[in-house]
């Protein structure tokens, strides 16, 4: 690993409690960056609009990865139109290392797809 990455995001890397599976979330939405192959699954569940439960698979580069699990502390307990207030700045902030716009997008690529799950999940009809 390279002296750039700082010990918060190699342990989110290596350590995230948050990657796991959810059984039966409210949102399961997943992308990837074709760019780099970097993928990202989320699963959350929202009770009254506050986010009580989140976890996410996925596979990429250290800083894609660490990026999801620091978001998905971030916004444990957070209602969901605060999160998709989030800006990519709240994300590089986050990660807290300096980013090329290539690497920026393996960090952000986390915020984009938590809120196009939500948002695709808001646009549902109800059952």
């Amino acid at each position: 690993m390279s002296s750039l990455y700082h010990d918060e995001l190699i342990e989110h890397y290596k350590r995230s409690q948050y990657r796991k599976i959810i059984t039966n979330p409210t949102i399961q939405h997943g992308e990837l960056n074709p760019s780099c192959g970097d993928k990202i699954e989320v699963m959350v569940v929202i009770q009254n609009d506050i986010i009580i439960d989140v976890a996410f698979q996925g596979s990429g580069c250290v800083i894609s990865q660490a990026a999801i699990s620091m978001l998905c502390e971030e916004i444990l307990g957070k209602n969901i139109d605060a999160v998709l207030k989030l800006s990519h700045d709240d994300i590089l902030q986050l990660v807290n290392i300096e980013l090329g716009p290539v690497r920026a997008k393996c960090a952000t690529l986390s915020l984009l797809v938590l809120q196009h799950g939500i948002t695709t999940w808001q646009k549902k009809p109800l059952a």
